[in-house]
C-alpha cells in the first residue's frame, strides 16, 4: 500500500506549553490533527474555568486565522476543586475534561492532588454532568520502583475508583503495561485509555542500552518489549475502541532534557500521525489506524468525528535532529531516524 488516506485524526492528550515556547509548536499539531485536548499542568496550572477560557483563547491566537483546529481544554484537580468550579466547567464549550496528577507524579505536578477522597465530591459531580476524569495513572511512593508504579496504581487507587463511581467517564492516559491493557478491556465501556507513539515504536532499551538517551525519558517511563510494549501494540491496533489516540508530546528545550533534571517528556508532534503510522504498518495493521486515530476518541468525548481528509504516502524521509523551540532547541522523538511515511501537504 503506497498511500492511506484518513479522516483527519485527533490528539486527546498534548502539551503545548504557553507563551512563546507554545507558539513554537501549536501549528505543528493543527497541521496534522483536527483537535486536541490541552494538558493544564502550567505553571501555575490552570485549576478554574477562567484559567481555561483564557488558555484557550492564547491558543487560538497563536493560530493561522484560517486553521480549523479546535483546543479541547482540561482543568486541573486538585484536592478543593469544588462541585461549583464542575458545574462551570461542563456550561463551558471550551471545556471538555479534568485532570487528575497524584502530586509529584510529572511535569508541573506539584499541585496535584494528594488525598484522593478529598476530591470525591467533584468526581460525584463530574459523573452527574457526564465530564470525562483523565488520570495519569501511578502512584509516587519513593518505595516503589519506578517501573512498577502503573499497576500499583491499577490495583491500589483506580480499581476502588471504578467501583466509587461506574458511571464516570474515565481515561487512563499514556498507558505503558500489559496490566493497563487488560484492566481497562476488561471494563465498561466508560474507562478507556490513550496510547502514545514512543510507547509504541520504542521500549526500556531504546532510553538505556549504549548509554542513557535523555530524549526518551518519559513518565510514565518506558517499559520492556514483552509483555508491555507487545500489549499496547496489540491493544492499538486490535480495533478496540477503548484505545485511542493521544501523543503526550511534551516538548523541553534541549538544554533541560540533556541536565541533571532530565526532565520527563517526549516531543512527537512534529510527525505525530507518521509515527503511528509506522507502528501501525509494523504491525501490519495499516487498515486498523482510522479507528484508533480518527474515530474512537471522538465517539468516547461524545463529539462529532472530523469531516476533513488527511493523505499519508509510502515514502523515506529523515525526521530534523532538532526544531526551532521559542529561541531555543527542541529534540524530537527519532530524531535523525528515517520514516517511511510522510504526511502530504
Amino acid at each position: 500500500m503506497e498511500k492511506v488516506i484518513l479522516t483527519k485524526p485527533d490528539d486527546w492528550h498534548l502539551h503545548l506549553r504557553d507563551g512563546e515556547a507554545m507558539k513554537s509548536v501549536v501549528r505543528m499539531s493543527a497541521f496534522q490533527m483536527g483537535r486536541a485536548v490541552i494538558m493544564p499542568n502550567l505553571s501555575p496550572p490552570i485549576t478554574n474555568t477562567k484559567q481555561a477560557i483564557k488558555y484557550h483563547n492564547e491558543i487560538v491566537r497563536a493560530l493561522p486565522k484560517e486553521s480549523r483546529f479546535r483546543p479541547l481544554m482540561v482543568l486541573y484537580l486538585t484536592d478543593k476543586t469544588t462541585k461549583n468550579e464542575i458545574i462551570e466547567a461542563s456550561e463551558a464549550q471550551e471545556v471538555h475534561a479534568v485532570k487528575l496528577y497524584p502530586a509529584g507524579a510529572t511535569t508541573n505536578s506539584d499541585s496535584g492532588v494528594t488525598n484522593l477522597s478529598s476530591t470525591y465530591p467533584a468526581l460525584e459531580q463530574m459523573q452527574k454532568e457526564g465530564v470525562p476524569l483523565l488520570i495519569h495513572g501511578e502512584v509516587t511512593d519513593n518505595d516503589i520502583d519506578v517501573f512498577d508504579r502503573e499497576k500499583v496504581f491499577i490495583d491500589r487507587t483506580l480499581t476502588k475508583l471504578v467501583q466509587e463511581f461506574p458511571s464516570l467517564k474515565i481515561v487512563l492516559e499514556h498507558i505503558t503495561t500489559k496490566d493497563a491493557v487488560d484492566f481497562v478491556s476488561e471494563c465498561e465501556k466508560n474507562i478507556a485509555a490513550t496510547i502514545t507513539p514512543h510507547h509504541l515504536l520504542a521500549n526500556r532499551n531504546h532510553m538505556l542500552v549504549g548509554g542513557i538517551k535523555p530524549h526518551y525519558y518519559c513518565l510514565p517511563v518506558l517499559k520492556r518489549k514483552s509483555p508491555h510494549q507487545e500489549a499496547l501494540i496489540a491493544a492499538a491496533t486490535s480495533g478496540s475502541p477503548k484505545f485511542f489516540l493521544g501523543t503526550d508530546s511534551a516538548p523541553h528545550e534541549k538544554h533541560q532534557k540533556e541536565s541533571s533534571c532530565g526532565c520527563a517528556g517526549v516531543f512527537s508532534a512534529h510527525a505525530a500521525v507518521e509515527l503511528y503510522a509506522e507502528a501501525f504498518d509494523g504491525a501490519g495493521k495499516i487498515e486498523k489506524l482510522e479507528g484508533f486515530a480518527s474515530f474512537f476518541g471522538a465517539d468516547f468525548y461524545g463529539l462529532p468525528r472530523n469531516q476533513e481528509k488527511i493523505t499519508l504516502e509510502k515514502t523515506t524521509w529523515r525526521i530534523p535532529e532538532s526544531y526551532n523551540f521559542s529561541g531555543s532547541h527542541v529534540v524530537p522523538f527519532f530524531a535523525g531516524e528515517e520514516l517511511s511515511w510522510r504526511l502530504s501537504a
